[in-house]
């Protein structure tokens, strides 16, 4: 694997960078960083919960924008102000055809932005690995197509999306979330789970928490890792894929898709 400051650097010279939006100490962009920047995709971090001030625009600085995680409702002001910021940039992007990856939060974000609907206490809440099936309409999509069909991806949610956006396509869905998935136009993605988290990053979450829904924070952590190898070829195939897509080489010596490949249901 290619070095994650070599990988940075080379990011940086092909001068394509995307705004990353973190929510929360702990919910930054983990794996992802080095994926992008493999990708040729260099990401600038803004830190809102620590008050660092977003930009007031996308271009011509950023070739994407990346909304990560939190434990925020997409308009939840009074307690994240910054996100006020966030979705006028998600708007923006969608107006301009600048390319959109939206993570847990991120993707409610991006859904409520585009017109669709999110809702507190969503469902059966989600946590740790968890088996994603794509649907037929990800055989056509740029970043997921030709994925296995069912991978695993590390959730942690009990807020969910309710309704797409008029005219998003729906590419995923779960057991206990029909909205795993989605793209609005051809380059704004959103996903309820976590592809930028790996099985340590359950470690540190709140095991208190986990328990008062019936999880157990160690169990969990012990499942991600015996699916880690697999999911993290998935998760990284698609962030390459969206890194080139930012960046435009979409056609650059793209990699073969992971292993174990199967037409979705």
């Amino acid at each position: 694997m290619t070095d994650v400051t070599e990988a940075a650097d080379t990011a940086d010279r092909a001068g394509a960078t995307a705004l990353v939006v973190q929510h929360t100490e702990r919910g930054g962009p983990g794996r992802w960083r080095e994926w992008l920047a493999e990708g040729g995709l260099a990401c600038e971090v803004v830190r809102g919960y620590a008050g660092e001030e977003l930009p007031s625009a996308l271009r011509p600085r950023y070739a994407a924008l990346v909304v990560l995680g939190g434990g925020y409702l997409p308009d939840d002001d009074a307690r994240a102000p910054w996100l006020a910021r966030t979705r006028a940039l998600a708007k923006e992007a969608l107006g301009s055809g600048v390319p959109v990856f939206g993570i847990c939060l991120g993707g409610q974000l991006l859904a409520q932005v585009a017109g669709g609907r999110v809702r507190a206490d969503a469902g059966r809440p989600e946590f740790g690995s968890t088996e994603v099936a794509l649907r037929q309409e990800a055989a056509g999509d740029p970043l997921f197509a030709g994925l296995p069909a069912r991978p695993r991806a590390i959730e942690n949610h009990v807020d969910a999306i309710t309704e797409l956006p008029p005219g998003a396509v729906w590419l995923a869905s779960s057991a206990d979330c029909p909205y795993q998935a989605f793209r609005v136009g051809e380059a704004a993605w959103g996903v309820q789970f976590h592809p930028e988290a790996d099985a340590g990053r359950i470690g540190g979450w709140d095991a208190a928490r986990l328990a008062r829904y019936g999880a157990d924070r160690a169990a969990l952590e012990r499942a991600a890792l015996a699916h880690e190898a697999e999911s993290a070829a998935v998760w990284r195939e698609v962030a390459l894929r969206f890194a080139r897509h930012a960046s435009g080489r979409a056609g650059a010596a793209a990699p073969a898709a992971p292993a174990g490949t199967d037409t979705p249901d």
